[in-house]
């Protein structure tokens, strides 16, 4: 466990129980953040609440512990700058919780929602930042554009949240589309006559392909072959009809040489 010579034992003790329930259930826009070596300074994100100039943003503070805690409250300071009627120009927090109005009973836990509170309702009245406080009892909207351009400027961006079952929905998609993707080979040399040859997707993915080679095996070609073939076999039916006609055309040469011959022979009987 932890120990710190400005706190004593069974104060550091309490602040365990009490910081590890922070981290568990942490209250709402609120993350502690805590050196494990020093529990006399307690670290604290805070969220801009909703509706408010501080809105989007993130503000670093913390709350410093002194040796009488919890019979003295901590003192409070921001850390990211902040334009806040409560909030003085080196980041100290003044709030009631903090000082009169503090109870030993009183945990972590409560001041650093009291402080969030305090970025919803300021208290002007009590105002640290005189420029602030007056702005915001004049002037609303002045105050507001100030406070927003604070904010801008010097908090912190809060982290984006995901849908992760969105995301990993739009994955198993892509992944279905990719193995889904046929490859197609078509073989220009196989075209004959003017035939056209259709693409024919492969059996096998080119990654097998590429796997069998590597093992020493060759690439499966069945459905290649067979798109060959095909080629070939299309290509001797279309050049079968001029072989054809060129055979009937020398039968027709070869009986009309023969009629020549026995009309000569004929004419030369008539005249012995």
């Amino acid at each position: 466990m932890a120990t710190n010579e400005n706190l004593p034992p069974n104060v550091i003790k309490q602040l365990a129980r009490e910081l590890k329930n922070l981290d568990e259930t942490p209250p709402e826009g609120i993350k502690v953040g805590v050196n494990d070596d020093d529990f006399s300074t307690i670290y604290a994100d805070i969220e801009g609440p909703a509706g408010t100039p501080y809105e989007n943003g993130v503000f670093r503070m913390k709350l410093i512990l002194s040796r009488d805690f919890p019979h003295s409250p901590p003192k409070g300071y921001f850390l990211t700058k902040i334009f806040h009627p409560n909030i003085a120009a080196n980041g100290e927090i003044c709030v009631n919780t903090l000082k009169r109005d503090w109870n030993p009973s009183l945990g972590l836990r409560h001041v650093l929602i009291v402080v969030r509170c305090l970025l919803i309702e300021p208290f002007p009245e009590s105002a640290l930042n005189e420029q602030a406080g007056k702005m915001l009892l004049e002037n609303y909207e002045e105050y507001a554009r100030h406070a927003r351009l604070y904010t801008g400027i010097h908090a912190l961006k809060p982290k984006p949240k995901f849908k992760s079952g969105a995301i990993s929905e739009s994955t198993a998609t892509l992944k279905v589309e990719q193995t889904n993707t046929s490859v197609c080979i078509v073989d220009t040399k196989t075209a004959v006559s003017g035939a056209v040859v259709q693409p024919t997707p492969l059996a096998p993915s080119l990654n097998t392909m590429k796997g069998a080679s590597g093992g020493g095996q060759e690439p499966p070609t069945t459905a290649l072959n067979s798109v060959v073939e095909i080629g070939v076999s299309s290509g001797s039916a279309a050049a079968a009809p001029p072989a054809a006609a060129s055979s009937k055309k020398e039968s027709g040469l070869v009986k009309a040489q023969d009629k020549k011959k026995i009309d000569a022979r004929k004419k030369s009987l008539k005249r012995l």
